[in-house]
C-alpha cells in the first residue's frame, strides 16, 4: 500500500457526538474499524483490517505515551490518553482514547478495544508542549531504547509535578 508519509499540517475533526471504535488483537493488529474511524483516517476498511494500529502513528506523538498505554492494557487495566494520529494523506486528528483489554470467559486477555472521542481544544493545547518535550527527548538520544526510557521517566515526572498520581488523572485535569 503506497502511503504519502508527508505531513500536511491540516487538522481533521469529527463530530463531537460520534465515536471512533477499533478492536485489535494482542499484537495491535486491527480486527475491527467502525465507519467513523475509516472516514477520519482516510484508509479503506481493507487497508485497516490486519494492519498494525501504529499505521496511524504521528511523529509528534511521544512513544512514552504508547509505552504507558501498552504497560497498562497488557496488565489488564484501562487507560485514557490524548493521542494525535496521522491520516493516510498526512492530515492529523486528535482524540481522547479510552483503551481497554478484552478478555475471554477465563479472564485471559484476547485483544483490545479503543473508543475515541473529540477532545477539547484547551486539552490539546495544554498537552502539546509536554508532548513536544517528550518527542525531543526521544529524538536526541541515538539509542532508541534509552531515549524511550528517558522520555517515559520525564512523562511520569511531569505528571507528578502537576500534582497527579496517574497520567489519566493528569489528562482529565486538562478539561476534556
Amino acid at each position: 500500500m503506497a502511503i504519502d508519509r508527508q505531513l500536511t499540517g491540516v487538522e481533521r475533526r469529527f463530530p463531537a457526538d460520534e465515536v471512533i471504535v477499533s478492536k485489535t488483537d494482542l499484537t495491535g493488529r486491527i480486527v475491527y474499524a467502525n465507519d467513523v474511524f475509516i472516514d477520519i483516517s482516510g484508509y479503506g476498511e481493507d487497508e485497516l483490517l490486519g494492519a498494525p494500529h501504529s499505521i496511524l502513528r504521528h511523529p509528534d506523538m511521544p512513544r512514552a505515551v504508547f509505552k504507558l498505554l501498552w504497560d497498562r492494557i497488557e496488565a489488564g487495566r484501562e487507560i485514557f490518553a490524548l493521542v494525535v494520529n496521522r491520516c493516510k494523506n498526512g492530515d492529523h486528528y486528535w482524540v481522547l482514547a479510552h483503551v481497554t483489554p478484552n478478555a475471554d470467559g477465563e479472564d485471559a486477555i484476547v485483544g483490545y478495544h479503543s473508543s475515541r472521542r473529540v477532545p477539547s481544544a484547551a486539552a490539546v493545547a495544554a498537552v502539546k508542549p509536554l508532548y513536544a518535550q517528550l518527542c525531543a527527548i526521544e529524538r536526541r538520544n541515538p539509542d532508541g531504547k534509552a531515549g524511550l526510557a528517558e522520555s517515559h521517566a520525564a512523562l511520569l515526572e511531569a505528571v507528578r509535578n502537576a500534582g497527579f498520581d496517574s497520567y489519566d488523572r493528569f489528562i482529565f485535569s486538562l478539561g476534556l
